[in-house]
């Protein structure tokens, strides 16, 4: 099996490293910069529950180098998908399946939607111009939730802080042969990887908190529990999970908890900084259409209100213009 991690940062390095480790997979990292340079000459150095792995899977600097693949991961912010697509062509054999573990709504949401609704409608939010939909067909996409949380800590080292968890999805709620066989190797490699029949619900239940902690972190620099115990902002976040809840349910999902067991969960993560914060701060784009201007723009698709999630949109695109992270 054939496996190409597009991405290689904090998850995408996790999960090579990971993969390489067991061996069973051959193993493909596209990368660049000191970070492609480090794995180069000392292997990919994975720390996780007090241990050092180092591993030495294939790095190289371009698709052309890689050639077509059984599987590609693809582990980038959202905003960078439609200008990576094209750069990935080389990856991408008759066969060659892409397993989207890109956070947010995804740009094949409504590729092969349950009982038709919507069918093959693109997202402006997450696909401007179309292109992702063109270059990268739905039919290739396995949807992927990410759980752990990781951090490049240097070049070619990654930081594994906690989770190992990626839920697997085909768009149709199969369980086909190729999603089958990518969650056993990610099995075998050490993570919790089900395949799950509605993995638009996980995609949902992700992105609950997501599209209200991320903006309120970046406009008040809050952590998570400073945001969560001020009832101000608490109340804020709130009202955009209920509004983003509205729109979901008219789309046919189903939330298995309701907003505040959600969002009790969310505090006790504790002092994080989220990553739209963290971009903030280190003046990087930031994945405001993929976590809340998708949401807006479902809402005005299925007709529900969103008044908080829209003003809350246009403030954090206001803040993070001014900061150059945006736009």
């Amino acid at each position: 099996m054939r496996i190409c991690v597009f991405g290689a940062g904090a998850i995408g390095g996790l999960m090579a490293a990971k993969l390489a480790a067991k061996g069973d997979a051959e193993v493909t990292l596209i990368a660049r910069g000191p970070h492609l340079a480090a794995m180069r000459q000392n292997g990919l150095v994975l720390r996780s529950e007090g241990t050092e792995t180092v591993v030495h899977p294939r790095c190289v600097a371009s698709a052309e180098e890689a050639g077509p693949q059984d599987y590609v991961i693809v582990t980038l912010k959202a905003h960078s998908l439609p200008s990576a697509a094209q750069q990935m062509q080389p990856l991408l054999g008759p066969e060659t399946a892409i397993v989207s573990a890109v956070n947010g709504i995804p740009w094949w949401y409504f590729h092969k939607h349950p009982g038709g609704l919507y069918e093959g409608h693109r997202l402006a939010s997450v696909d401007p111009d179309g292109s992702v939909w063109r270059l990268l067909p739905p039919e290739r996409a396995i949807g992927c939730i990410v759980y752990p949380a990781a951090e490049v800590v240097e070049p070619g080292v990654i930081e594994h802080t906690y989770g190992d968890r990626f839920t697997l999805g085909e768009p149709d709620g199969s369980r086909s042969a190729r999603v089958t066989a990518i969650s056993e190797a990610l099995i075998a490699a050490g993570f919790k990887a089900p395949v799950r029949p509605r993995i638009r619900d996980e995609i949902w239940v992700k992105l609950w908190g997501n599209l209200a902690f991320n903006p309120i972190s970046a406009l008040t620099t809050a952590t998570l529990d400073v945001l969560i115990a001020d009832p101000g902002q608490r109340a804020v976040a709130r009202a955009m999970m209920v509004e983003a809840q509205g729109v979901a349910e008219a789309l046919g999902i189903r939330f298995a908890i309701d907003v505040d067991k959600r969002i009790a969960g969310a505090a006790e993560v504790g002092a994080h900084r989220t990553s739209m914060l963290q971009d903030l701060e280190r003046g990087r784009p930031m994945e405001i259409d993929a976590l809340l201007g998708v949401v807006v723009e479902l809402a005005a698709l299925v007709g529900r209100p969103a008044p908080t999630c829209e003003t809350v949109l246009a403030l954090v695109r206001g803040r993070a213009r001014a900061a150059g992270c945006y736009g």
